[in-house]
């Protein structure tokens, strides 16, 4: 089966945003709700594993919790920020029994391989471990998604321009399929105004979060882009446009010894 998300281009759009200058105010909701609900376990991890590290201040304040923490992202610039390694996370060797907290920010909406990804993590965690994380859910970018709809009208053709998102409802499933237990997943609908969809399309590119689509277009005409523009400014209705970001965090663990 042909891959979903090109991995070369993702890293690259990482990377980029490295060099550029990160967006943040979407990653560090999301590791802030983390680190608050650690600290609710009122527990004192060994070794951690953090995988998507946009941040590089973030090891450190995930040491505040565990005593060491080894950080993995699939950009190379974002990785050696972070004093960490590359990779992905549907393909990696992960050491056995090795952690016992991980988390997971930003990056598992990418893969092509949700379930290889996920039984890979189970592997590198022992037993009574936390895995927490977040990630992009199925109901992020309805303005983007009916205006580029309207400029595939205009093409005459439909192409992949946003990516499919995991449904809340489908996350548990995937992560007790893949061997953890208990698992707890929340919503949080994230809604932010853009003056135009050329600024919302920017924010994405500072967040290294574009389109990586394997079958993705290369080119977009000019009557399509109109189109795409028109149509996400009069969602507007004369105001900066209202877009919403789903963000689907959840907790989970390995079983326990007893």
């Amino acid at each position: 089966m042909p891959a979903l998300f090109d991995m070369h281009a993702r890293a690259l759009r990482r990377d980029r945003a490295a060099r550029t200058g990160v967006e943040l105010f979407l990653y560090e909701r999301a590791f802030a709700d983390c680190l608050e609900r650690i600290a609710l376990m009122g527990r004192r991890f060994e070794r951690a594993l953090l995988i998507g590290c946009p941040d590089p201040a973030w090891p450190e304040r995930l040491r505040s919790f565990a005593t060491e923490v080894d950080v993995r992202d699939p950009g190379r610039r974002f990785a050696e920020a972070g004093a960490g390694t590359t990779l992905i996370e549907d393909s990696w060797e992960p050491p056995h029994d090795a952690y016992d907290l991980a988390l997971a920010l930003g990056t598992l909406d990418s893969v092509n391989g949700l379930p290889v990804a996920l039984r890979l993590i189970r592997h590198a965690m022992r037993l009574d471990g936390l895995f927490i994380g977040a990630l992009s859910g199925g109901d992020t970018l309805p303005q983007l998604r009916r205006a580029m709809r309207a400029a595939d009208i205009v093409a005459g053709a439909a192409a992949p321009h946003v990516h499919p998102r995991v449904e809340a409802s489908a996350l548990a499933p995937l992560l007790a399929d893949s061997g953890f237990v208990r698992p707890v997943i929340d919503v949080d609908r994230v809604s932010v105004s853009y003056p135009s969809l050329d600024r919302l399309v920017s924010d994405l590119r500072q967040m290294g979060a574009t389109n990586v689509l394997a079958a993705r277009p290369r080119f977009v005409g000019k009557a399509a882009h109109a189109a795409a523009i028109r149509v996400f400014a009069e969602a507007g209705d004369g105001l900066p446009t209202p877009e919403m970001f789903e963000i689907l965090h959840f907790a989970t663990w390995t079983p326990g010894m007893g």
